[in-house]
């Protein structure tokens, strides 16, 4: 990766230009001209650096999401990790180290798509799966800084209470494989549903407002970028301590989710979730005992499970994808 495309990156996670030639615009912050800007995209789309530019939706804003996880047998995980990864509304799947082993995410258009996953894969498969769909989000970001200094962060805008219409949630799904990588992105998008391009630019710009869109811009691969350590660390927190905890933890520059979730007792006891990304598991560790002295959680009952194989990782599909699945 030259110094160019890794500063197109660390610019352009965020904030992606909405103008009627973004790529031109969103290249002549790095001295690049519109062709040689889509050209340089692509390469680091190819090289698996980054998977997308597009919208990341905040989840149960638009569309329904859980966590899911199963406890898979080692001798059946890659065959179950498989038949997980069939399914078109799964995003991510990845191993991880616990009796949970197989951990994913499933996100479709509505509550229906997403209960349908889950009963195809508990028949398929034989196991149970354990569904911890979200309960309050405290921080959702999954930006990667690649110069300066990480611990700058700016926070996710609140919900406004906004409720996106038919034509927003058509535009979502419209943009869940990402832009058009081609000089006017957006009026390709906007024949796809017909409707203006200037409102296709307008609606973007109206969903960040209100918080429905998170971030618009560089979708990274973040083990292509050296972060190869992926924990989510799980606490089980008195609920009236879970907010108060999750400020503290959603401040942390090495945090990049922080979410409240359900226990499912007995098997799954924990409440508050943080994804942390490091380098090296001695950093994710240290991040993790950060959070604890912060907090004042050291003594909590918590786990870290890493992330050891990816199965699975798209964007979340908001159109209907399930026709023909069985």
């Amino acid at each position: 990766m030259t110094p160019v495309e890794l500063a197109l990156i660390d610019r352009w996670q965020r904030d992606f230009p909405l103008v009627e030639r973004p790529f031109a615009a969103a290249g002549h912050a790095v001295g690049l001209d519109e062709g040689a800007t889509i050209a340089a995209f692509h390469r680091l789309r190819e090289a698996g650096v980054i998977s997308r530019i597009g919208a990341v939706v905040k989840p149960r804003t638009i569309g329904a999401s859980t966590l899911a996880a199963m406890r898979v047998p080692p001798e059946r995980l890659e065959a179950v990790a498989a038949e997980v990864s069939r399914e078109p509304l799964v995003n991510h799947n990845y191993e991880r180290t616990h009796a949970f082993n197989l951990w994913f995410v499933i996100a479709g258009p509505d509550e229906t798509a997403v209960a349908d996953t889950i009963a195809r894969l508990e028949a398929r498969t034989g196991l149970a799966i354990l569904d911890l769909p979200l309960v309050e989000a405290y921080h959702l970001d999954l930006g990667f800084p690649l110069t300066g200094d990480r611990r700058k962060r700016r926070g996710v805008p609140a919900s406004s209470g906004y409720v996106p219409d038919a034509l927003d949630r058509r535009l979502i799904a419209a943009l869940e494989d990402g832009l058009p990588m081609v000089a006017e992105p957006f009026r390709h998008v906007a024949e796809r549903i017909g409707v203006a391009e200037a409102q296709v630019r307008e609606r973007l710009q109206r969903l960040a407002r209100a918080g429905v869109i998170s971030r618009f811009g560089c979708v990274v691969r973040h083990r292509a970028l050296g972060y190869t350590a992926n924990a989510m660390a799980v606490w089980d927190l008195p609920e009236e301590r879970v907010a108060e905890v999750a400020r503290v933890f959603a401040r942390h520059p090495d945090v990049t989710l922080c979410y409240r979730r359900p226990r499912r007792p007995p098997d799954w006891p924990y409440n508050l979730f943080c994804m942390v990304h490091a380098k090296t598991p001695a950093d994710a560790h240290a991040a993790i005992d950060e959070l604890n002295l912060l907090a004042d959680t050291g003594l909590v009952p918590q786990s870290v499970l890493f992330s050891t194989r990816c199965f699975k990782q798209r964007g979340a599909v908001f159109s209907r994808r399930t026709e023909g699945v069985h």
